[in-house]
């Protein structure tokens, strides 16, 4: 009886020794995450200081008299425009008072800042600023202070404006090449007016581009939530440190989703630099058509990936052309960064500057080469050719793959204001064939058949005639947008 009573007594006191350390260790846990939990919020106290609620007006002014306040108000505000630009206010609205035909009214609208020189520079978004009338800004501690825009830039979204200060507090910048996906962010902002909302989450993605929102991308994606009034915002890591400038949001509800975008905190310091010196932004250029390489490219180009932006067309006179670079050229790293694809590309040498001297490796033919060039600055306006309606063919025509070509005669080059000799034109494209679904339309002008220049139809013939459209064939296309290279293939 004795042994029976023991050995359960001895269980007891194993399992209590067993149990006080499990205890001591939950506890130690609980004390981090509370450590962890108050240091989070006073950097956040810290960084809610240096941010500003934007408010705007615009002076809307109708020859009829019109109010576009009520009901049409809606309809005008900065996020209806930006997310749902097909939406029209009602058409059968009648003014209010026909007495008053030169009446003005005030559209308002919101957004956020960062201050990020203790003078009184904010960094904000052009969608908030650029089109005010009047820009108010209101301080963390209540005050409000009448601002003045000092440069705005609508192709990065990106805008800074200045109110009377000394000594404000500032939020200091970070490297947003150097934070990585998954990383814990910080959102804050003025979401519908809920000054200084804070919200949390990671970075969902970087280098997020083809987005359709501005005419330079590389978002940062975050799943921390945006809302109306967010807008130009700070993006802010764990260090305390702005790493990006909030921008937009995929929505379908009208609200957040859990996708917002920022403009990178790199980008944007050039872009701000650039507009409080010089009140405009200075873009390097290199002169070139790009595009994207896909797998059938990388094939055609023997490439060992689809890394790079492939060379479509290089302008007289510009950099590239004196730097001795060739259509069907791979660049595959400018400086120290390896270019990840055309849009990245077009990034790199627009933030590098007006002038400045850069090194690129290219591939051209299988090898890999080194160039230095010296950028030059981006021009205001780029002309673009708009493509006429084809005319009824009368002279020979060949198909291939389900594209109709002819000559490129003298007239038709006129009517799509390009010069002659130099390829063929496409005139017609048969519906589900080869040509259709690799994008081919009439219109355009096919310049080259496996890197050799077509200049007349019969060295076309002549070409193709040798090839297998099974295995495919390289094009180089010219529209009105450019050149690009198609891989043309049987199905």
């Amino acid at each position: 009886m004795l042994l029976e009573f023991r050995i359960p007594a001895l269980l007891f006191f194993t399992v209590l020794l067993w149990t006080v350390p499990a205890v001591a260790q939950n506890s130690d846990d609980l004390e981090q995450m509370l450590r962890s939990s108050k240091t989070r919020a006073i950097l956040v106290q810290n960084v809610q200081k240096a941010v500003v609620h934007i408010k705007v007006e615009k002076i809307m002014r109708n020859p009829e008299g019109q109010s576009l306040n009520n009901p049409r108000a809606p309809y005008n505000d900065e996020f209806f425009r930006r997310f749902f630009p097909e939406l029209r206010p009602p058409k059968n609205q009648q003014p209010k008072n026909r007495q008053m035909p030169n009446r003005e009214f005030r559209q308002e609208g919101m957004g956020s800042g960062s201050i990020i020189d203790s003078k009184g520079y904010i960094l904000t978004n052009h969608h908030v600023v650029g089109e005010a009338d009047r820009i108010l800004v209101v301080l963390y501690d209540g005050t409000e202070k009448e601002a003045k825009l000092v440069g705005t830039d609508p192709e990065t979204d990106i805008a800074v404006v200045k109110i009377e200060g000394n000594g404000l507090p500032v939020l200091p910048m970070g490297n947003s090449d150097e934070i990585l996906v998954g990383e814990d962010v910080i959102a804050v902002g003025n979401p519908f007016g809920l000054i200084q909302t804070v919200t949390s989450g990671i970075v969902s993605a970087k280098g997020r581009s083809n987005v359709g929102i501005n005419e330079y991308e590389n978002f940062i994606q975050t799943d921390a939530a945006i809302n109306p009034g967010n807008s130009g915002g700070p993006l802010v890591s764990l260090r305390g440190e702005i790493v990006g400038v909030n921008s937009a949001i995929f929505t379908r509800s009208g609200g957040y989703q859990g996708i917002g975008f920022a403009v990178p905190i790199n980008m944007a310091r050039k872009i701000m630099r650039d507009l409080i010196d010089k009140g405009t932004v200075s873009r390097g250029w290199l002169g070139v058509g790009i595009q994207d390489v896909s797998q059938d490219l990388a094939k055609a180009f023997q490439l060992v990936n689809t890394k790079g932006s492939l060379i479509t067309g290089v302008m007289q006179g510009t950099p590239a052309q004196k730097a001795g670079m060739l259509k069907g050229d791979v660049v595959i790293r400018i400086n120290d960064k390896s270019i990840r694809d055309s849009n990245h590309l077009r990034n790199e040498i627009a933030n590098a500057g007006a002038f400045a001297e850069i090194e690129m490796e290219l591939i051209r033919a299988g090898k890999t080469i080194l160039i230095n060039l010296k950028l030059d600055e981006r021009p205001r306006k780029l002309s673009q050719v708009k493509v006429a309606p084809q005319p009824i063919p009368e002279i020979e025509q060949v198909e291939m793959l389900g594209m109709v070509v002819e000559e490129l005669t003298i007239e038709t080059a006129k009517q799509l204001g390009i010069e002659p000799g130099i390829g063929i034109v496409i005139v017609a494209v048969k519906t589900g064939s080869p040509a259709e679904k690799t994008g081919l339309l009439p219109g355009m002008i096919v310049q080259e058949v496996e890197r050799q220049g077509i200049v007349n139809l019969s060295i076309f013939k002549e070409l193709v005639s040798e090839m297998d459209p099974e295995k495919g064939i390289l094009l180089l296309i010219t529209t009105a947008n450019g050149s690009r290279y198609i891989f043309l293939q049987a199905d």
